[in-house]
Formats: C-alpha cells, sequence, structure tokens
C-alpha cells in the first residue's frame, strides 16, 4: 500500500503526518532530512520497547543514523512529574542539543510524556512521533498537545509543542491486543461524531473489517481521523475555540478515569467510548439531538464488542454527585463553569457550558442504575 501524507500546515512548525505500513523500516530515510548529526534518542516504554525497538535501531541504521534508548515503565502512572524530569535529566546526560530530534516512540503515555520532556529541554527541542498505538495514532501525536497528570487530574501540566514529524505505521497495529486496539477505536469513532456522520456511517459498514485486521480499511480509518484532527488544529491551535470539539466524551471520560485510579479497569479509549455515549443521552435529554441518536452510538459500540456503558466498567464506581464532582477537575473549566461538548446530532458536535448540573446528576445516577441486576451504586 502506498503511504498517504496528512499535512499540518502551520507555518514554520508545519509538519507531515505519514501513514502506511513498513515506516519504522524505513525510519532513517524518513528522519535524515530533519537531523544536523546522524544521531536521535529515543523515548519509549517496557512494552513497546520489547516488540519495536530492534526494528527502529535496524530502520535508522540502514542510513547510518545511531541510537540511544530511555526505556520507561508501561502504564499511565508514567505521565508524571518523576518520569519526564529523570526524561530531562538522561536528554541532557547525553548531553542532547538544541539541534537535536528526540524520538518518541510508543502509545499516547509515552508521547506526551516525551512531547513535554522536547519542550522544556533548552527551551524547545525538536521530537518526531512514532505512535505504536492506534489510539496516538488518530489523535494524541497530533496536534502538538504534550503533558503529564498530576494528583489533581489528567494532563493539567503541559505546553503545546508540535512534533517535527509523524510516523504512522499501520504494520505496528497488527501488535495491539485486542483491548487496547478497540480502545483505540474508541477514539476513531469520536472523530465520526463529532464532525462527519459520512465517516461515521463508514465505520459502521467496515468498523468490523477494520478490527478484524483488514490493513486497507485500518489505513483509512487512521488517515480519515489524522485529517479531521489536522483540520481543526490549524483552525485553532491552542484550543481557544473548534478545537475544544475534540474533546467530546472527555468530560465524563476524565471522570471515570480519576475514579478507577488511572488503572487498566478502564483504558481511555474506553473512557472516551463511554463518554460519547453520555455526551449524547445528555445531548437528547436536553432537546439537542433526536433520541434516537443515542441508541445509534451504543448500537455501533455494541456491534464491535467495546465498552459503552458504565456497567460495563468492573468494579465499584463512586455515585453521581461523586463522579460530577470530578468532572469539575477538567480542563474545560471556564470562569467555575464546566463547558460540556454535545450533540446536535451525529457528526455535529457543539461546545456549551450550559448544562443543569441536574441534569448532567440524573444521566450519571441513571447510568450507575442500568443494566447490570447489581445493586444500586448511589446518586
Amino acid at each position: 500500500m502506498a503511504v498517504d501524507v496528512v499535512e499540518v500546515p502551520l507555518g514554520e512548525r508545519s509538519y507531515e503526518v505519514r501513514i502506511g505500513p513498513g515506516l519504522v523500516a524505513r525510519a532513517g530515510e524518513e528522519m535524515a532530512p530533519l537531523l544536523q548529526r546522524p544521531m536521535v534518542w529515543v523515548v519509549s516504554e517496557e512494552a513497546v520497547a520489547r516488540l519495536h525497538l530492534q526494528g527502529l535501531k535496524d530502520g535508522l541504521g540502514v542510513t547510518g543514523i545511531g541510537m540511544e534508548a530511555l526505556i520507561l515503565p508501561a502504564g499511565e502512572a508514567t505521565k508524571s512529574w518523576e518520569h519526564v524530569i529523570g526524561t530531562v535529566e538522561w536528554l541532557l546526560d547525553e548531553k542532547v542539543e538544541r539541534g537535536d530530534v528526540v524520538v518518541a516512540l510508543g502509545g499516547g503515555v509515552i508521547g506526551d510524556l516525551v512531547g513535554f520532556a522536547a519542550a522544556i529541554l533548552r527551551r524547545g527541542v525538536r521530537f518526531v512521533q512514532i505512535p505504536t498505538s492506534l489510539l496516538a495514532q488518530v489523535d494524541s501525536s497530533v496536534g502538538g498537545k504534550t503533558g503529564i497528570n498530576t494528583r489533581h487530574g489528567k494532563n493539567l501540566v503541559g505546553a503545546f509543542h508540535q512534533p517535527s514529524l509523524v510516523l504512522a505505521d499501520i504494520d505496528v497495529l497488527g501488535t495491539l491486543a485486542e483491548r487496547d486496539f478497540l480502545a483505540g477505536y474508541g477514539e476513531v469513532v469520536k472523530y465520526g461524531l463529532l464532525g462527519d456522520a459520512n465517516f461515521f456511517s463508514w465505520l459502521e459498514a467496515n468498523g468490523p473489517g477494520l478490527a478484524a485486521g483488514d490493513m486497507a480499511l485500518r489505513q483509512e480509518a487512521v488517515r480519515r481521523s489524522v485529517q479531521m484532527k489536522a483540520d481543526i488544529v490549524v483552525r485553532d491551535e491552542t484550543e481557544q475555540g473548534d478545537r475544544a470539539l475534540l474533546n467530546l466524551g472527555h468530560t465524563f471520560c476524565h471522570a471515570l478515569e480519576a475514579a478507577t485510579g488511572y488503572s487498566d479497569r478502564l483504558l481511555h479509549g474506553e473512557g472516551v467510548a463511554i463518554g460519547c455515549a453520555l455526551a449524547f443521552e445528555l445531548s437528547a435529554r436536553l432537546g439537542l439531538c433526536a433520541q434516537e441518536d443515542p441508541s445509534r452510538v451504543r448500537a455501533h459500540l455494541s456491534n464491535m464488542k467495546m465498552k459503552r456503558d458504565l456497567y460495563d466498567i468492573e468494579g465499584e464506581l463512586p455515585g453521581a454527585t461523586a463522579l460530577l464532582s470530578l468532572m469539575g477537575q477538567d480542563k474545560k473549566v471556564v470562569d467555575g463553569q464546566l463547558r460540556f461538548i454535545l450533540a446536535r446530532g451525529i457528526g455535529e458536535a457543539v461546545v456549551t457550558a450550559e448544562v443543569p448540573q441536574d441534569v448532567v446528576r440524573g444521566v450519571l445516577a441513571d447510568a450507575l442504575a442500568t443494566g447490570s441486576g447489581l445493586a444500586l451504586r448511589g446518586a
């Protein structure tokens, strides 16, 4: 298959997202034009490094590019002060210069952390994203959002720092566990729901084949998702307006991630999928979209064998009031008021702050009480 190229035209910060098979094996050829000296510094995590670090080293070596690597622990907990400081200190120990290139090899956690380290090292060094998860390929590797988590919530510390290049190798998606792939698909679905009803219809028809491993369908899904994100980022690089639409489902998601301790009980993309379903339910209750839309969203998630409801999350959850409180820590709070991304229909998301808290609480309470046959977990 040919490589697709999506341009992210941001003036002197412009870059390309290259999407296709074999890009890790061609990493040296792809990155050579960026380098002032034939050396890169790669930051990855344990699980990804076992699968892909040697392949990257070989791909760089073909063109005579050397590599040093730092391997961090896997998991959301790595997005911390401790690890970003450790990464920066390692890069300084390695005498990385302002004109050098740092490489993020991994999923969203590594991409976010390494991008933040690159942003603050020497007041900004260049970095290349090689996203190895579907979620990172379609979302977190594009657009320049970097950051870490704190005890106050997700991604509350960070910087906007655009990569110099993104290499989305479709081949590496074949190494993902089914759960991880489907979690990433939650972000793919989000793009159709927020701005492209035709893409959502395409996913309804092609999602099962894509999940089953059809490489052409996977590449097309990544391409369309990246193009949508690039278009929004170009309009609103630092999230002053339209870019907030990319957070469809995330206000609910971030509260659920906090409630589950940022653990494997709930992967980020699973939270996004559940959050999108809840956002459409809230939209319907507020009269913004048709009553059939939330059912259509849930039907597609169910067809893809994905989490779609709160009762799909293992273990106890706090009550609706506690979840609503956790939502108040979200980055989308402006003047003390929580902004929601809601929908007038599939493919038409809107940003609004005019959402009565009692309606949100009611959606959460009903979701907690529905479907599992377990005891009511409280409101």
